[in-house]
């Protein structure tokens, strides 16, 4: 009876022994998650994250965040899967909607189940309308021109149309005429087409979104008449039969270049805004300014910078003066560089028709002697004397870097009315086209 009992209690010491140590494992089984909060909450995405705190006595299986638009969210809702055991852990929640709460828990697993850390919430960002800039026009004729936009901001949701709107009156809309440039956020260029002549037109960017159309800042232009156009934007005519060369300068401009007896020239005239260490040159559109202007300057003519590609720019002789206005390893023609172009061509008489391009599109009739032989293509760009433009199409003034005095400088000039290319003195604060030569 005694053995009975002695038997009886250590077998029940055994039961409870167990009975102690399942109820613990039970306990221990599951992991210990704590949940972090919500940050970088975009319209479609957010960050969020855990500390898994404790392993549950067992290795992590998985671990991450699940978020649902109701309370308690679990695993089989939208969740993250990150690598790792315990410890802090960061994950990206993607595919939300936006203007929405939502509900999220961290999680861990292991081979006995899932455990949930504290529940957070947060509301997603609303879709706000794009932000669009629109592009200086180009281009410009007496039917057509050239825009387009940059989409800055895409409000955080798909871009589903933009283009350029335009009209003859302020705030064009998407009421009236515009282009259709497809969807997403990439930079844009819009053809405008069926305009009228010698009209003026009010441009805009738009961008659409799922919360509206925007639009850009407001630009204006005024096109063309049929004989404007032909003088802006008919290609040069350069020498068919010779072969030319490239330069870039620091503006990235190309240009080509031709040889002329032991020489070699730009054959199209200068339009750099930028020195060639970078540094920009001031642009002095303000004409009573510009006649004072005794500093590096250019400017466009009549201010318009549709005069640059056939025309280039005109600089002041303190520009030309500065050493730095070519590109490097090219330099501003001194006189007696210019002397040497006008020797070989065969003098002053013959070297102009020699040196101009050989039709009427830029020169004015008669354009006398023109044949282009040379190569130069030379372009009748004008001048800015003092608080007018002049010349344009009947004369062309290149700056040399020779000093005559104290405030004139030498310069080349090739006219419409003959076929010479002679030397004179301009005052420098003349606006006038350089060409540089190869050093």
């Amino acid at each position: 009876m005694k053995y009975f009992t002695k038997f009886n209690i250590v077998y029940v010491a055994i039961l409870l022994v167990i009975v102690i140590f399942s109820c613990e494992k039970e306990e221990e089984s599951l992991p210990i998650v704590e949940t972090y909060g919500v940050w970088y909450i975009l319209q479609r995405t957010a960050k969020s994250g855990g500390n898994v705190i404790d392993d549950g006595g067992e290795s992590i299986l998985a671990r991450g965040v699940c978020w649902n638009t109701a309370s308690e969210p679990k695993i089989s809702n939208n969740h993250t899967t990150e690598s790792g055991d315990t410890g802090i852990f960061v994950s990206t929640l993607n595919g939300l909607m936006p203007a929405t709460l939502y509900y999220v828990r961290a999680y861990a697993t292991n081979k006995f189940g899932t455990g949930y850390g504290n529940e957070v919430t947060f509301e997603s960002c609303p879709v706000q309308i794009a932000i669009v800039s629109t592009d200086l026009i180009s281009s410009i004729t007496s039917t057509s021109a050239v825009s387009g936009g940059l989409i800055g901001y895409n409000g955080g949701d798909s871009i589903t149309s933009k283009g350029i709107c335009w009209s003859t009156s302020n705030d064009p809309t998407l009421e009236n005429s515009h282009s259709m440039n497809g969807t997403g956020n990439d930079h844009f260029v819009s053809q405008l087409n069926g305009l009228s002549g010698n009209t003026t037109y009010y441009v805009r960017a738009y961008a659409a979104n799922s919360a509206g159309t925007s639009y850009g800042n407001e630009l204006s232009f005024k096109t063309f008449s049929d004989s404007a156009a032909i003088v802006l934007f008919n290609p040069i005519l350069f020498n068919p039969i010779l072969t030319y060369g490239t330069i870039t300068d620091a503006d990235w401009n190309d240009y080509k270049t031709i040889q002329i007896g032991t020489q070699t020239w730009m054959a199209e005239n200068l339009k750099t805004t930028s020195f060639k260490n970078g540094a920009q040159i001031a642009n002095v559109s303000d004409n009573i300014v510009w006649a004072d202007y005794t500093l590096d300057a250019y400017c466009w003519f009549k201010n318009d910078i549709a005069y640059k590609t056939n025309y280039g720019a005109l600089y002041n002789w303190y520009a030309v003066n500065s050493g730095k206005l070519c590109p490097a390893g090219w330099h501003v023609p001194s006189s007696e560089e210019f002397e040497t172009l006008i020797t070989f061509l065969g003098g002053e008489s013959a070297a102009g028709g020699k040196l101009k391009e050989s039709n009427t599109d830029h020169w004015l009739p008669p354009n006398t002697g023109a044949d282009n032989e040379s190569g130069f293509s030379s372009l009748p760009g004008g001048s800015l004397p003092s608080g007018d433009f002049m010349s344009l199409r009947t004369a062309g003034y290149w700056w040399s870097s020779t000093e005559s005095n104290s405030s004139s400088a030498s310069f080349m000039v090739i006219q419409s009315n003959n076929g010479s290319a002679s030397l004179d003195t301009g005052v420098k604060t003349m606006g006038m086209s350089v060409r540089c030569i190869k050093d």
